[in-house]
């Protein structure tokens, strides 16, 4: 027993080598099929502080400085350049409508025909927007699909994560949005530890009683993300695992999609491998899609959890 304990002692921190498992097993990698969405990141800037931000964003955070324009449209140009399938451009943050370019970015994306998805909490910084909002939706309709965070349906828990008087403001503009016309998602949590059934039948009579058409037994209409905590016990992922849990590396985010950040400081953006993990940079793959082209390996507790585990996926 002794030995046994000794022998464990020895092998090294879980997560440390994008090879190998702490037990020397080979780590599970994601190659890249297609390039079908690519998320821009607008900065990490938030109107909110949320109590578990999966990126930290925050009124004061800005570590990851706001994207410009003339950035945003050199990642397009590299889609057309290089004829990449790419279909849809999501755009998050931090919130999307704090920074100052967020319109035009939305503007250039719509009208060289891509998809939008827009993570928002649709606050008071989406709703001094309404106007070029509406117009927008109105020349490109069924082109934008708004994803409103609405952590639980019930007021005092969405509270109790986004904080005290968030409610009332996002739901004037998830209303705002209803009555436009605009697509809508919505994003809630599990990390009440409600049953996934329950939490639908929940948010279904919410929607209904609020009249916002949303078929909350949709899973992309309705994401329940699951929770993530660097420091919790998960497995890693190795290659035999794809058989085990009959999950196919195919359907994991990274193999679509890659986000585009600037790091403060930072003279040009990079292009980050996972949503969740702007800060790690061992999934910093560099400045262009094409270095970022490359097989993720599953180096990290959120590969684990939010995305093989969870089954969780921030693309549409």
């Amino acid at each position: 027993m002794v030995a046994a304990m000794n022998k464990q002692s020895t092998f090294p921190p879980r997560f440390s080598d994008p090879a190998l498992t702490a037990k020397g097993e080979a780590r599970a990698h994601v190659a890249q099929t297609a390039l079908r969405t690519l998320w821009l990141n607008t900065g990490t800037l938030c109107n909110l502080a949320c109590a578990h931000c999966y990126i930290e964003s925050t009124p004061t955070n800005d570590a990851l400085v706001y994207l410009t324009l003339d950035e945003a449209v050199t990642y397009l140009d590299e889609i057309a350049a290089d004829s990449l399938p790419t279909e849809e451009i999501g755009i998050t943050g931090g919130e999307p409508f704090m920074n100052p370019a967020i319109i035009p970015i939305m503007e250039e994306s719509l009208r060289r025909g891509f998809r939008l998805l827009v993570l928002t909490n649709a606050m008071r910084p989406m709703m001094k927007l309404a106007a070029p909002l509406a117009d927008l939706q109105a020349r490109y309709p069924g082109k934008i699909t708004m994803r409103v965070s609405v952590d639980h349906y019930e007021r005092a828990l969405h509270e109790e994560e986004r904080g005290p008087r968030s409610w009332q403001p996002m739901m004037e503009g998830l209303q705002w949005l209803a009555d436009n016309g605009f697509t809508i998602d919505i994003a809630g949590r599990l990390r009440w530890n409600d049953d996934e059934q329950v939490m639908r039948d929940g948010f279904a009579a919410f929607f209904t009683t609020n009249d916002i058409p949303v078929d909350a037994h949709d899973p992309k209409q309705l994401m329940l993300f699951p929770e993530m905590d660097e420091n919790a016990e998960v497995p890693e992922i190795t290659t035999a695992c794809w058989g085990i849990l009959n999950v196919n590396p195919e359907a994991m985010m990274c193999a679509t999609s890659r986000m585009v950040v600037k790091h403060k400081g930072d003279s040009a953006p990079s292009v980050i491998a996972c949503t969740l993990l702007p800060y790690e940079d061992g999934f910093n793959l560099g400045r262009t899609l094409k270095d970022a082209s490359g097989a993720v390996p599953l180096n990290h507790p959120h590969c684990a959890k939010f995305c093989v585990l969870g089954g969780g996926s921030c693309s549409a």
